[in-house]
């Protein structure tokens, strides 16, 4: 790995920022239209840059930007960040809303190929890894050994371990890995995302919507921010830090050469809010909810219901929390020991009388319907990002890693998760001028969609003139002529949406809906048709729960990846593995050779590589009017957005992916210590 093919320059915003950045080779991650530009890279913030926080290590901050399919002159912006905290947003890049997937395309070659309703469909998009030392991001380069075996990494390199096969036990380059040169409080992760932004729109001005020619706000970067699972921490908060960046650039304390970033719409998959208001349906979802799967009795769910409410219980210990940040640490910088303790006892505690139940009985926490291990989403692209030839493709100058054991313990040592009022700060934005989304599928249980259907009615009742959003019906969301993929309560800018027969990676099971979703809300239309609202007066019609039943699925036949042996693999696959039993073929265990089927022809077809686009494209750059046309072979459209009439008479199951649940792997929590969520 190296710096070849960067070009470094120092951000117009700030020349303490440095900018490194490269475009990858085409077929690197496959775009639908080969004239899609990308660009991936480095931002890079040197010690004391979030001062007053006390910052003494470096940021190097990866970015993967695709321009839109059409028009990426004047399409919008999408920042996404995934959660964790300590989770890479290459996982919803490679795995959710991103251009491209990975896929096999013969025994030992990975590619991509488009993904048809990647986000990229309607929205230039850039997916940041984020807090520092998160997927390819790092503080400093330190050269490691990785243990795939249970995830960890030590310094320096070693030899394989007496009798650990070679191939679980790999030698690489890494961040330090240390809890103390990473960002350890959501509102610091703000700060740093900030600093960010100001150079990558300071790059790449094309794409920051403030400075267009027919752009009546000049100097305010109108952008959209979706974020998932801790990303309910991570969005509210941003949002609310750089409005605060904005009023002191407006007063002049710091300099007004810095970039006023103001959100349009700020959308949250499957989040996880608040606890005060979502604890408590974590039990009423276990013992009731739409598939009909009773994980816990009513008892064990009355028992957890007192748990929350007693003495010295959840609610009473996060109140106890949000006191002592209030009076001591009021910047959130978890810097303060004490906060720190009270904070943390109170994650503990509501981890295990809430989840603890529930994790005994050997379900998924992403997918109600299963039982781990569980192996959807596939971890091929885990396997394809740390490929030589795709690292200098893209300039990663560290292994990849999905998820940061680091960041998580930083953010479980200041009690983060039980700190925040992201709900007021929605409220705030609302009162802005801002679309704030909700999108639920109904069945993960972490971050479960009854608990967020009351984050909607708390973020209501923060805001004035929201009171008619309680009265406001539930409006299917047609995705087709022929599928309604959930249901929506919408008034005024503010939506909830819950997704049918979606876990905890809502665009992994639904990718369609997803999309649809996503984009009617950066439109601001009616998310049940999609069609033009004044969203000054617009109220959603329908019913006022969303009641409808599942089917439950099947259950799903675990595939054992190497490199999520932890979270993907039964008992007797990691027995195969410690026996050097078995085959390997592109990252799966196999019990024999024979077992693995070789894709068809027609996938290579489909599929690109570094430096090679897909054989079934051919590209016709012509100039018509000063336009390019790309002509392509492929009969799907890719580009668009439904817009329904009607509800079609036949609604249900039209749309479902593959029945699935999001590895663990990507969530990084255990029984004793509530540590990280993902997404």
């Amino acid at each position: 790995m190296s710096d070849a093919g960067y070009r470094t320059i120092y951000s117009p915003v700030d020349r303490n920022i440095t900018i490194r950045f490269k475009s990858p080779p085409a077929g690197t991650c496959t775009t639908a239209f080969p004239t899609q530009k990308q660009y991936t890279g480095y931002v890079s913030l040197p010690p004391y840059t979030l001062a007053p926080i006390q910052q003494q290590y470096s940021i190097n901050t990866f970015f993967w930007f695709i321009e839109a399919r059409t028009d990426p002159s004047t399409a919008p912006l999408t920042i996404y960040i995934n959660g964790g905290p300590g989770s890479s947003s290459m996982v919803g890049l490679f795995l959710e809303t991103g251009p491209c997937e990975v896929i096999e395309i013969a025994q030992g070659k990975l590619g991509t190929k488009a993904r048809e309703w990647g986000w990229d469909r309607s929205s230039n998009i850039l997916y940041i890894d984020q807090p520092n030392e998160v997927g390819f991001s790092y503080d400093t380069r330190n050269n490691g050994s990785l243990d795939l075996l249970n995830s960890t990494v030590s310094f320096p390199p070693t030899a394989v371990p007496p009798g650990q096969p070679a191939y679980t036990f790999l030698n690489g380059t890494f961040s330090s890995n240390n809890s103390n040169k990473t960002t350890n409080t959501t509102e610091t992760a703000a700060l740093a995302v900030w600093h960010m932004l100001q150079g990558f729109l300071g790059t790449f001005p094309q794409y920051n919507p403030a400075v267009r020619l027919n752009n009546t706000l000049s100097g305010v970067v109108g952008v959209n921010l979706f974020t998932e699972s801790y990303g309910g921490k991570y969005g509210p908060a941003f949002a609310a830090r750089w409005e605060q960046q904005n009023q002191l650039r407006k007063s002049g304390l710091i300099s007004r050469k810095t970039l006023e970033i103001r959100l349009a719409s700020l959308g949250i998959i499957q989040g996880c809010v608040d606890d005060l208001v979502q604890g408590r349906f974590y039990p009423i979802f276990a013992n009731n909810n739409t598939y009909g799967v009773q994980v816990l009795s009513l008892v064990d769910q009355q028992a957890a219901a007192s748990s929350f409410l007693g003495p010295d219980g959840c609610q009473q210990l996060i109140q106890s929390c949000r006191t002592a940040v209030a009076a001591m640490d009021p910047d959130n910088e978890g810097n303060t020991a004490s906060v720190n303790q009270i904070c943390q006892t109170a994650q503990v505690s509501c981890n295990n009388n809430l989840l603890g139940p529930y994790q005994k009985t050997g379900r998924s926490l992403y997918d109600i319907t299963q039982k781990t291990p569980d192996s959807f989403p596939p971890s091929t692209y885990l396997e394809y990002l740390n490929l030589a030839d795709v690292q200098a493709a893209i300039g990663a100058t560290v292994n990849y890693t999905e998820t940061s054991s680091a960041v998580a313990n930083a953010f479980a040592q200041t009690g983060d998760y039980e700190r925040g009022d992201q709900i007021s700060q929605m409220g705030y934005l609302l009162s802005m001028g801002v679309r704030v989304a909700l999108i639920y599928g109904d069945r993960d249980f972490i971050c479960n969609w009854v608990g967020g259907e009351a984050v909607s009615f708390s973020i209501a009742a923060q805001s004035p003139n929201y009171s008619p959003f309680y009265s406001a019906g539930y409006a299917a969301i047609v995705v087709n002529s022929t599928y309604v993929g959930g249901a929506v309560r919408q008034y005024g800018n503010l939506s909830f949406s819950r997704i049918y027969d979606a876990g905890h990676l809502v665009p992994a099971y639904q990718a369609e809906t997803a999309f649809t979703v996503f984009t009617r809300i950066i439109m601001g239309s009616d998310i049940s048709l999609g069609g033009p609202v004044d969203l000054s007066s617009f109220s959603s019609n329908g019913t006022m729960n969303a009641t409808l039943t599942n089917t439950l699925p099947p259950a799903n036949q675990p595939t054992c990846y190497i490199r999520n042996i932890e979270n993907s693999c039964t008992d007797e696959q990691r027995e195969l593995i410690r026996n050097e039993e078995g085959n390997i073929i592109n990252d799966v265990l196999y019990s024999a050779s024979s077992d693995w089927k070789a894709p068809a022809s027609s996938v290579a077809v489909d599929a690109g590589y570094p430096g090679s686009i897909p054989s079934a494209t051919t590209t016709t750059l012509a100039t018509v009017s000063g336009t390019i046309v790309v002509e392509t072979t492929t009969s799907v459209v890719l580009t668009g957005v439904f817009v329904a009439t009607s509800t079609p008479s036949t609604t249900r199951k039209a749309a479902s992916s593959k029945s699935c649940q999001i590895s663990s792997a990507l969530f990084v929590l255990n029984i004793l210590c509530w540590t990280s969520f993902l997404s």
